[in-house]
């Protein structure tokens, strides 16, 4: 009896710490639907009511992300979820009044003019440690470290002989750099996040819970299904338009992945191949106008430029990036013998529209605003946003209901954690590269290594980048790379927009590079297959970005800054050369390939690809011949299998 009675209480208690745990839960759930919620009513009003100074927006931004952070990635795992502890709880009271701190003695501040105080200095080194731990947490240890060691570099400069040895700085002097100016944490990089991103994240965010994400996918499949290799096709431009509006090469591939990958594969391609196609279009996604990635918005504030600017220098690149993509996998197909999937089994194009056209009027409200009226990327993304509050309500299945918009708020504020994090700590990177004059002395540095050549400073700055890329996200590897390459390339002769775009696409290209490829890691899962084969897959398919950059570096034709002639001469030699360069990577062309074929299609796309008339001409010859010789044995195979089966 008394067994029967301790049993009893120990289910009793069991019951009583489940109860517990379940509502623990849910208060952490409410709290962080709550902090979400006016993460995006600051943003919208900043947006489209009253925006505030730039220190005062970035601080509030900032401290509304660590919140999030540390309620969403608490420091323990508790179960199968993740609640807050009280150390969490110590370290969003901490967060919270760092960032009070400024916003209560802001005028002070200001009028002190750099006269820190020691509060400021206490204040400042636990906004520094919140902002690294935080970081530690949602982007991972390498940004960390980055940040870390150039937080270090700031004090033991006179003890670091050479170049790059400075006179080194005192605790308040870095602190007061990063935390009381707008020239560390609070920089530009974080001010592209607190005035742009989450309003582009919240757009996107939305659209997908009103249906955006299947409707284009729908809309990729009755466009693209039917031709030869069609589930390949249809995941280039399904990800092609799901990455142009998330920016995430990685969340990209889960999103559109699950459906395109096993679709691929039940289509006849091999598991790696039909992930390395997933991984190669979702990363190019950041390429795609008219939302591209974070870092295209800090081009666009490094530059001084409208962001619409940036966007138009995309584009040709952009286009060049996906059609390698789309000949790969069309000569992929025709090499193992695929076709299009049935017409029955695809949806009518038409259909789709009639379903869905509404959802696509935001994206054309933000383009008009941005490039029409010329609206500054704020106010175009708040006017894109009130469309889409009111597109939504077309039809029953899209409107936009209260738990919509919750389940939207909570999506783009985790969303915009990592991202905005990552701004922060590229922040610290930032000013202690101002602070210490580091910046034109790594200038300096890679000029002198190249010896002067525009082209061997290049090759360093892709190196820089895609390594940088494979730990951090693309945000933050631009701003690191950009920092320190950008104005040697520009000191060499390049234009500043192929400078910047330049790093922007190898820290883009990163995610599919091996050994470290986040976005073929991503795909893998969904694939079942190797990553690293997939990783090298994904290379040879999207070997045009690799190519790319190199060309708009040496030719402002492929960014659009040139005469209508020399952009449209550009284009189509440029266009001839990326399917050469396909061709002769997969292997085929019009029939399979031989290797003397393969040598004649990349040599001639090399050639092809480089801007000039003599080199057009003899791409245009070598191309020429490797079709010729192509063509003329496919015949030759054709002629003698028919005399095979009439002498059967």
């Amino acid at each position: 009896m008394r067994q029967q009675k301790d049993n009893q209480g120990v289910v009793n208690l069991t019951k009583r710490e489940i109860d517990k745990g379940k509502n623990t839960k849910k208060f952490s759930i409410l709290i962080i639907t709550a902090v979400a919620l006016a993460l995006t009513a600051f943003q919208l009003y900043t947006a489209g009511v009253s925006m505030l100074s730039a220190w005062i927006q970035r601080d509030i931004h900032l401290v509304f992300i660590l919140v999030l952070t540390f309620l969403t990635f608490p420091v323990l795992k508790r179960g199968k979820k993740d609640q807050a502890t009280i150390l969490d709880w110590i370290l969003i009271i901490l967060a919270v009044a760092s960032g009070l701190y400024i916003l209560v003695f802001y005028q002070d501040i200001v009028m002190r003019a750099g006269a820190y105080t020691t509060m400021d200095t206490i204040f400042g080194i636990i906004m520094i440690l919140l902002l690294l731990e935080a970081t530690r947490r949602s982007v991972g240890w390498v940004l960390v470290g980055i940040a870390g060691f150039f937080l270090i570099y700031n004090f033991i400069g006179p003890y670091i002989p050479g170049l790059l040895g400075h006179k080194g700085y005192s605790l308040e002097r870095v602190v007061s750099q990063m935390y009381l100016t707008t020239e560390g944490i609070f920089g530009i990089p974080l001010g592209v996040s607190a005035n742009y991103i989450f309003l582009f994240i919240f757009l996107t965010s939305m659209l997908e819970k009103l249906g955006m994400g299947e409707f284009l996918l729908r809309l990729a499949m009755s466009l693209m299904g039917r031709f030869t290799g069609g589930p390949a096709k249809v995941a280039v431009l399904a990800s092609g338009f799901m990455g142009s509006l998330t920016g995430s090469a990685v969340a990209n591939v889960v999103g559109t992945g699950t459906f395109t990958i096993p679709l691929m594969k039940r289509n006849g391609y091999k598991p790696h191949f039909a992930g390395a196609v997933e991984a190669c279009a979702s990363s190019g996604g950041q390429l795609m106008p008219p939302v591209m990635g974070a870092a295209a918005f800090i081009i666009a504030e490094f530059l001084a430029v409208p962001y619409i600017t940036v966007v138009k220098a995309a584009i040709i690149p952009a286009f060049l990036f996906y059609l390698s993509v789309l000949f790969g996998v069309h000569f992929e197909a025709c090499r193992l013998g695929l076709k299009g999937l049935p017409k029955k089994e695809l949806p009518s194009t038409r259909e789709v529209l009639k379903e869905g056209w509404h959802l696509l009027l935001p994206l054309v409200a933000l383009l008009y605003f941005l490039g029409v009226v010329q609206y500054s990327p704020i106010r175009s993304g708040f006017y894109a946003i009130v469309t889409m509050f009111i597109v939504s309500f077309f039809r029953k299945d899209t409107r936009l209901s209260w738990q919509r918009f919750v389940d939207g708020s909570l999506a783009a504020s985790k969303n915009t954690i990592s991202v905005a994090l990552a701004c922060a700590a590229a922040g610290l990177v930032v000013g202690s590269i101002n602070l210490t004059g580091v910046g034109l002395k790594l200038s300096a540095f890679i000029i002198s290594i190249s010896g002067g050549y525009l082209w061997v400073a290049l090759l360093l700055t892709a190196v820089i980048a895609i390594i940088l890329g494979m730990g951090l996200p693309t945000s933050a590897a631009y701003i690191v790379a950009g920092t320190m390459a950008a104005p040697a390339l520009m000191d060499l002769g390049l234009l500043p927009m192929g400078s910047h775009l330049f790093v922007f696409y190898f820290a883009i290209i990163s995610a599919i590079t091996p050994p470290v490829a986040l976005a073929a890691y991503g795909a893998s899962g969904i694939a079942q297959d190797d990553p690293i084969k997939i990783a090298f897959t994904a290379c040879k398919i999207g070997i045009a970005a690799f190519v790319i950059p190199f060309l708009f570096a040496q030719s402002p034709a492929l960014l659009g800054q040139s005469s209508f002639t020399t952009v449209s001469l550009a284009i189509i030699t440029a266009t001839i050369g990326t399917a050469a360069l396909a061709g002769g990577s997969i292997g085929y062309f019009v029939n399979k390939t031989v290797f003397y074929e393969r040598v004649l299609l990349i040599t001639g796309a090399f050639t092809m690809l480089y801007v000039g008339i003599y080199t057009d001409l003899l791409g245009v010859i070598l191309i020429g011949l490797a079709l010729f010789t192509n063509m003329r044995r496919g015949q030759e195979q054709v002629v003698n299998t028919v005399n095979s089966v009439e002498e059967m």
